[in-house]
């Protein structure tokens, strides 16, 4: 069992930054993939970044490449998405995921979710 809990979100101007955390219970972090989600309004949740269970291997969808950057430091049972120039289509909530196995994009893939933290980045 892992509970997840997301913090920093916020209100930013486009261009600006924000740095996602997002704190794992448990003993076990670092045997999960970690995976950052979102749900911009009105639409499905979709894939944004997922990271290996050593944090050697990343994974981006297209749009954030260049942009976000996800890690973890499995000594804090924590992972955090930085966040740079940003865009007013990046609002949404975003969420952390986990999952065993090996990292894929698949939203329903993932078994362990946070309740999400709300971006909104202005125009």
């Amino acid at each position: 069992q892992v509970q997840l809990v997301e913090t920093g979100g916020g209100l930013v101007q486009a261009g600006g930054s924000l740095r996602l955390s997002c704190a794992a219970s448990g003993r076990t972090f670092s045997s999960y993939v970690m995976g950052w989600f979102r749900q911009p309004p009105g639409k499905e949740r979709e894939f944004v970044a997922a990271v290996s269970r050593g944090g050697g291997n990343t994974y981006y969808t297209d749009s954030v490449k260049g942009r976000f950057t996800i890690s973890r430091d499995n000594a804090k049972n924590t992972v955090y998405l930085q966040m740079n120039s940003l865009k007013p289509e990046d609002t949404a909530v975003y969420y952390c995921a986990a999952k065993s196995g090996i990292a894929v994009i698949t939203t329903t893939a993932y078994k362990y979710w946070g309740q999400g933290t709300q971006v909104t980045v202005s125009s």
